[in-house]
């Protein structure tokens, strides 16, 4: 079989993949931003992105893209070729961007557990692609501190500068995250503790702009701060501080003092799990919570 690149007249040969995680580097491609003029990122001249939906549309992580207007890509093959940016969410720090040629696009609805098997792909130091495995580190993970609105799996499988906007992938080669953010203190090496987007939060906001044309999130109606059961004795969860008026929140008979314990199914032990809930929960969907009001535990229910 043989595929030909129309601007370059250029015939390449398609080869079977190896396996299943060769297989899944033709979904990722290398992002090269158009910089701006005496703009530089000497570790982090390139970076990733991976091919969703009908094939002509490209999620990356925001930061990636930076002062840049514009961006081509690179596939596995060596095919370079322009994409327009279409979304910038940095709430989230997802970005999207749309090229003409149709490229082969991961699917978009796998799941990934705490010690389950994955590999992350994507271009290490504008290296080209390359492939890391190790394992699911933790899951649901949010308040980090990367981005407002975070919903991260953890893994310890090795993530430079330059992946970023790649994917991270289970054992089948099925998209599960995308590469976001490197936990380090000191430098930008990698140190096992890595965080991707979860394919939940990054769908939420792909079917969203491909609904309305642009992506807006949800505002809590509420004030909430890290209370510290450490200083006393207590559980941890996030302490509301306020409540506004005429907010679902307040209709939900949430009050000032209230520690927040569950979501929507999720353990509120960060502040910014809370925002992650609500994000993702489907338009015109409730939200069962779980307070603490004094001694009390409390079953409320949270309407939009």
């Amino acid at each position: 079989m043989w595929v030909i690149n129309s601007a370059s007249a250029v015939e390449l040969p398609v080869h079977a993949c190896a396996n299943k995680i060769d297989c899944a580097t033709r979904s990722v491609v290398s992002l090269l931003p158009d910089w701006p003029e005496n703009f530089t990122r000497n570790e982090e001249p390139e970076g990733s992105g991976i091919v969703l939906g009908d094939g002509t549309l490209i999620a990356t992580a925001d930061h990636v893209i930076g002062p840049a207007k514009s961006a081509r890509i690179r596939t596995w093959n060596g095919v370079v070729s322009s994409a327009e940016i279409v979304l910038r969410d940095p709430l989230t720090d997802i970005a999207l961007l749309k090229t003409d040629s149709p490229l082969t696009p991961f699917p978009t609805n796998s799941f990934a557990a705490v010690a389950d098997e994955a590999c992350a792909i994507g271009n290490a130091f504008g290296l080209d692609l390359s492939v890391n495995c190790g394992v699911i580190s933790a899951a649901r993970v949010s308040g980090v501190g990367f981005n407002p609105i975070e919903d991260f799996l953890q893994t310890d499988a090795a993530v430079n500068p330059g992946m970023s906007g790649g994917a991270l992938v289970d054992e089948n080669g099925n998209l599960v995250g995308m590469l976001s953010a490197i936990f380090t203190r000191q430098s930008d090496a990698n140190i096992g503790v890595n965080f991707a987007v979860s394919e939940a939060l990054l769908s939420h906001v792909v079917e969203t702009f491909q609904n309305n044309g642009s992506v807006s999130h949800r505002r809590p109606g509420i004030v909430v701060r890290q209370n510290n059961p450490a200083l006393t004795e207590g559980v941890l969860g996030a302490e509301i501080m306020r409540v506004y008026a005429q907010s679902p929140e307040e209709d939900a008979g949430m009050e000032v003092g209230d520690i927040i314990l569950w979501a929507g199914g999720r353990r509120i032990k960060r502040i910014g799990t809370y925002a992650a809930a609500i994000t993702l929960s489907a338009p015109n969907e409730h939200i069962d919570l779980v307070v603490l009001r004094g001694k009390k535990q409390m079953n409320l229910r949270l309407n939009f």
